[in-house]
């Protein structure tokens, strides 16, 4: 009897998937910036080379510039980072923003794998950490489905730290990698700069997991407010007008707030709405990410 993950897998096999091979292959900008992993030797220099590449105490030695040359890794190495904390449990049931990204994760999983590349997973709750080393089969895409399933149940109610969840990716892509972080940046910490960091060494892009919730307050009477990380609940008025404003110029200051910082930190932010097709959203991130390249 299949299993819930490897169910929701054929599913979006049969929805997403199909529809988007092929198409996110070189949507990133690149895995190496022009040189390689591994070093194979020495060649004199010439018009129109790097000059970062020189090898200076050759060069010393041998009185004429000398470059060193490397064999170009075009295996991709990705790493989806998950945030799989209490606020995004926030939704509809059956399509929160905990599921979404599920089926981000399990799309993002299968396209990349199918094309050759290693993928690997970083599920973050709170300080808990789960990795799927990298892999490209589907027995291993389905392994990264067991994991966002177990991950799924009961949370804690501390706060996200996003600069955690960032340096913990730094610290398991030693190698240089694609880094998607799939989060709804809903938490604290100083993520912008662990955010820095992670992107001198990795291409990185971010997936903004948004729903209605995260942005409107529902005019609705009395109402209780609940903090889904932390807990707390509050009885408002959801009609007072000064509430709603002060609601509004919040989630304003938020989103300028996370726009900046990616902006300084040069990676590109792409939202996805929990009531999008998936497949349409995949396709916007890919031609904005190529409208970015140089």
């Amino acid at each position: 009897m299949a299993t819930a993950p490897e169910k929701l897998l054929l599913r979006l096999e049969w929805k997403v998937v199909r529809r988007l091979d092929g198409r996110l292959q070189g949507a990133h900008r690149t895995a190496y910036r022009g040189s390689g992993i591994d070093f194979t030797g020495l060649r004199p220099y010439g018009d129109g080379d790097d000059a970062r590449h020189i090898d200076w105490n050759v060069t010393a030695r041998l009185d004429e510039p000398h470059l060193r040359v490397f064999t170009e890794d075009r295996e991709l190495t990705v790493w989806l980072v998950l945030d799989r904390s209490a606020s995004m449990a926030a939704g509809r049931p059956g399509r929160g923003k905990h599921e979404v990204l599920a089926e981000l994760a399990l799309v993002l999983a299968r396209l990349f794998g199918r094309g050759g590349n290693r993928v690997g997973a970083l599920l973050f709750d709170s300080g808990m950490l789960r990795v799927v080393p990298p892999g490209t089969t589907r027995r291993h895409t389905l392994r990264i489905g067991a994991e966002l399933e177990r991950t799924a149940q009961a949370h804690g109610g501390a706060t996200t730290d996003l600069a955690e969840m960032l340096d913990a990716a730094g610290r398991l892509a030693r190698r240089r990698a694609l880094v998607v972080v799939l989060s709804d940046f809903i938490g604290e910490g100083d993520w912008e700069r662990s955010l820095q960091r992670l992107a001198r060494r990795h291409e990185v892009v971010a997936l903004r997991i948004v729903d209605t919730a995260d942005d409107v307050l529902p005019e609705a009477g009395l109402i209780v407010v609940e903090d889904a990380e932390t807990g707390e609940q509050l009885v408002v008025d959801s009609a007072d007008p000064l509430l709603r404003v002060r609601f509004r110029e919040a989630v304003d200051a938020r989103d300028a707030r996370l726009a900046a910082g990616m902006r300084r930190a040069g990676v590109p932010v792409h939202r996805v709405d929990t009531d999008r097709d998936l497949a349409e959203a995949l396709v916007e991130v890919v031609a904005k990410t190529r409208d970015r390249s140089p």
